[in-house]
């Protein structure tokens, strides 16, 4: 590996948020999936939830593209909502679902500075009344037009980015937040992939 590049994974390490992750339900699309991943990447956020139960369990995500995001992630797959939303809870204090409903709170008004999960559901159905039962809250995007939704990975970016702006407002880019083992993990399998890419 070449200075200038493990230079430039060890800036990407020092940016990458351990309290802010996505969750994606049943959702069919893996262009929608693969998309979603590249923004998560792009704002830092290292670990994302794929949560299967209506749906065959996901085999690929275009890892053997060089711009995939999956390869920079960490990418947890679930069959079983009880076991998905264990894990969650384990590491994030609020879980908030997208749903377009009376008790909805609008995006621009949530605080994202904290440990928080945002799920986002299925291309047709949204996300499951079960999740939504389980979830600390709800939100929507605010729109004015017509058609009250977005593609799922549009959604997704949106969200996220507005987490992004909140952190970087109140400094969470600013010291690195990973930390022992799993720092080192990561920044070992980085290493093997970026050697993977030279070799090409």
């Amino acid at each position: 590996m070449t200075p200038q590049r493990n230079e430039r994974l060890t800036s990407v390490l020092q940016k990458r948020q351990n309290d802010l992750t996505v969750v994606l339900e049943n959702v069919f699309d893996p262009h929608n999936i693969s998309a979603v991943m590249r923004t998560c990447d792009s704002v830092g956020i290292q670990e994302i939830f794929i949560l299967n139960t209506r749906i065959p369990r996901h085999k690929k995500w275009g890892k053997k593209s060089s711009s995939s995001a999956s390869k920079w992630l960490t990418i947890r797959q679930f069959t079983d909502l009880d076991t998905c939303w264990k894990a969650l809870k384990e590491n994030y204090d609020r879980v908030l679902t997208t749903h377009l409903s009376g008790d909805a709170v609008g995006l621009y008004s949530l605080d994202l500075t904290g440990r928080v999960a945002l799920v986002f559901g299925n291309e047709h159905e949204g996300v499951t009344e079960d999740l939504r039962q389980r979830a600390d809250g709800n939100f929507i995007i605010p729109q004015v037009g017509i058609i009250q939704s977005l593609n799922i990975s549009v959604a997704c970016a949106v969200s996220i980015y507005e987490a992004f702006r909140q952190k970087s407002a109140a400094g969470h880019y600013d010291q690195p937040k990973l930390q022992g083992a799993y720092l080192e993990e990561l920044r070992t399998q980085w290493g093997f992939q970026t050697i993977e890419e030279e070799e090409i």
